[in-house]
């Protein structure tokens, strides 16, 4: 069983590592707010395997999205992974706005927040997201097209 979560940890990580990186199919999303990095990204959950998605607590559907946001801060040597407090809502470009419940995920040294989304095809959100890593809160913004695939 312990080998079994090892694996469906490294698949999640790879997963979203390829994801944040891959030059040819996603461009890298970070913003620096001050001494944090911020890398966020929006996908569809299918984009995950149904065991993943499982693991996670994630319901998979063609309507469903996933907002993954870590914060590193920069000013930390060896393990700059940061725990903050997150909030944040999506509007859609009629004004109709969700408030986003994000989930703590810790793997090893890694720390991820993440919430889903409902959304139908070619719908574009524009998320205002609030972190607090304890030295005031910070806000960004980024916007995201979805496709029901």
């Amino acid at each position: 069983m312990k080998n079994l979560f090892q694996l469906i940890i490294k698949t999640f990580s790879f997963l979203i590592i390829f994801i944040t990186f891959s030059n040819n199919a996603f461009a890298e999303n970070m913003q620096k707010l001050g001494k944090l990095n911020v890398h966020y990204i929006a996908i569809g959950s299918t984009f995950l395997t149904p065991s993943i998605a499982k693991t996670y607590g994630i319901e998979r559907s063609r309507y469903n999205g996933l907002i993954n946001i870590s914060v590193l801060d920069n000013s930390l040597k060896g393990n700059p992974a940061k725990t903050v407090i997150i909030s944040g809502d999506a509007r859609n470009n009629i004004g109709q706005s969700t408030g986003l419940d994000f989930k703590e995920v810790k793997e090893g040294d890694a720390i991820y927040y993440l919430a889903q989304l409902h959304y139908t095809n070619e719908e574009t959100f524009h998320f205002t997201i609030k972190l607090d890593d304890g030295n005031g809160q910070k806000t960004f913004k980024f916007d995201q097209k979805f496709y029901v695939d």
